[in-house]
C-alpha cells in the first residue's frame, strides 16, 4: 500500500511587520491510502497550521508535499475538511445543508443527490432529511457535516478537533460513529486532536508534536487486538493505557 500523501522536510513561518514567527519545522512524514493517522500536541503547536499546508491552503516555506509522488500543487486531489463547527446553516434543511458543497461546485446531479438519502439512511438521518439543523443533537449534526463532506468523495479527511465542542459522553460516542462511518467508506484520514485517549482509540498511527515551532517527537504505530479496533472498544484493550502513558510521557518529557 503506497503513500497518497507524503511531507518532505516542510517548514513554514508566520510572517508580519514584527517579524518571522516559525509554525512548523522540519515535519516529514507518509500517509499510506486507507490510514487513520492521528496528530497531537499542545496549544499553538501548529497542528492545525499543517492541515491547512495539507489542503493547500497555505505554501510551505520550506519543504515540499507530494500526493502519490506528485507536487501537491499539481495534483486534483479532492480534499474533504472537517471543522470544530459543524456550520450547517439554520435556514436550510438536513438535506438542503448536505447538498450545499455539491450545488457550490456544480455537481448536483440526480446521481450525487441520490448519495446524499443514500448516507442519510445507513448513517440513521434519514427521518431528519427534512429537518432543520436545530432540531439535531449535537453528535447528529457532527454526522451531517461529515456526510456533507463524503458526498464530494473526497481522496482525504483532514478532521480539525470535530469533537471538541461536545460533552465527554457525546465525544465518545460520536467519535465511534465518524470512525465507522470513515472506515466503512474506505477513506484516508488525519485527526488533529488535544485528546490521547481519542487519537489512541481511533489511529493506526500518532504523530507527536512538540512545542512551537512544531516538529515530530514521535510517531507511534497504534496495534491493538483486531476486536477491539473501534474507538469505544479500543478504551478496553490491555494496551490502550501503554498507548497512552508512552504518549503521554512524549509530551510530558520535552516541558510541553
Amino acid at each position: 500500500m503506497g503513500d497518497l500523501l507524503s511531507l518532505n522536510h516542510v517548514s513554514y513561518s508566520y510572517h508580519s511587520l514584527t517579524g518571522e514567527t516559525p509554525a512548523l519545522t522540519d515535519i516529514s512524514f507518509g500517509v499510506p491510502d486507507g490510514e487513520f493517522l492521528a496528530i497531537v500536541g499542545p496549544s499553538g503547536c501548529g497542528k492545525s497550521t499543517l492541515l491547512s499546508l495539507i489542503a493547500g491552503l497555505l505554501p510551505p516555506s520550506s519543504g515540499n508535499i507530494q500526493i502519490k509522488g506528485k507536487n501537491l500543487s499539481d495534483q486534483d486531489l479532492h480534499i474533504g475538511y472537517m471543522l470544530q463547527k459543524d456550520h450547517l446553516l439554520d435556514w436550510r434543511t438536513t438535506y438542503r445543508n448536505l447538498a450545499l458543497g455539491l450545488e457550490i461546485q456544480k455537481k448536483d446531479t440526480p446521481e450525487n443527490l441520490a448519495k446524499i438519502d443514500e448516507l442519510l439512511k445507513a448513517y440513521g438521518l434519514a427521518a431528519f432529511r427534512d429537518a432543520k439543523p436545530s432540531s439535531l443533537s449535537g453528535g447528529m449534526r457532527q454526522r451531517a457535516a461529515l456526510i456533507r463532506t463524503l458526498v464530494l468523495n473526497p481522496d482525504l479527511l483532514l478532521l480539525d478537533e470535530p469533537f471538541s465542542a461536545l460533552d465527554y459522553q457525546t465525544r465518545i460516542t460520536v467519535s465511534d460513529d465518524i470512525w465507522q462511518i470513515i472506515r466503512k467508506e474506505k477513506k484516508t484520514a488525519i485527526l488533529i486532536t488535544h485528546d490521547i485517549s481519542e487519537a489512541v482509540s481511533m489511529s493506526d498511527r500518532v504523530i507527536v508534536l512538540s512545542k512551537r515551532p512544531g516538529t515530530i517527537r514521535a510517531i507511534i504505530e497504534i496495534q491493538l487486538s483486531p476486536g477491539n479496533r473501534s474507538p469505544i472498544k479500543a478504551r478496553s484493550d490491555p494496551k490502550f493505557k501503554d498507548y497512552f502513558n508512552q504518549i503521554w510521557k512524549e509530551l510530558t518529557d520535552h516541558e510541553i
